[in-house]
């Protein structure tokens, strides 16, 4: 038997709960993909769930696991913002957001360009 240290794990100040992630990521698909049947569709083309699954992902009902996160994370700029957010790592989300803005002023010089080079 092993003696009694006193060391005991920290408390969790502000635990996450199951609810918050599911309506934290319902809101973001939400906010990204509105709350129609097409977004449904794109929530099931992304990951390959079910209709009803989706569904509920979207109303917040209930939260995608694992894999299924990884996949919208992958497709969706707003879960990928909500997850950091929740992990509490903000200073991530700007970061994503400067690559975003990056790219697209990368694509918008592109057309600058292309449509300079047409011009006589």
């Amino acid at each position: 038997m092993f003696p009694k240290t006193g060391n005991q794990f920290p408390k969790v100040t502000d635990p996450l709960k199951p609810e918050q992630f599911a309506e934290a990521i319902g809101h973001a698909l939400r906010s990204e993909l509105g709350a129609s049947h097409r977004a449904t569709k794109t929530v099931m083309r992304w990951t390959g769930a079910s209709d009803r699954t989706a569904k509920h992902w979207l109303s917040g009902a209930h939260g995608p696991s694992g894999w299924y996160l990884v996949l919208l994370a992958r497709e969706s700029e707003a879960v990928m913002e909500t997850i950091l957010v929740l992990a509490r790592r903000e200073l991530n989300v700007s970061a994503l957001k400067l690559r975003s803005l990056r790219a697209s002023l990368m694509i918008a010089v592109d057309a600058i360009d292309t449509a300079v080079e047409g011009d006589p």
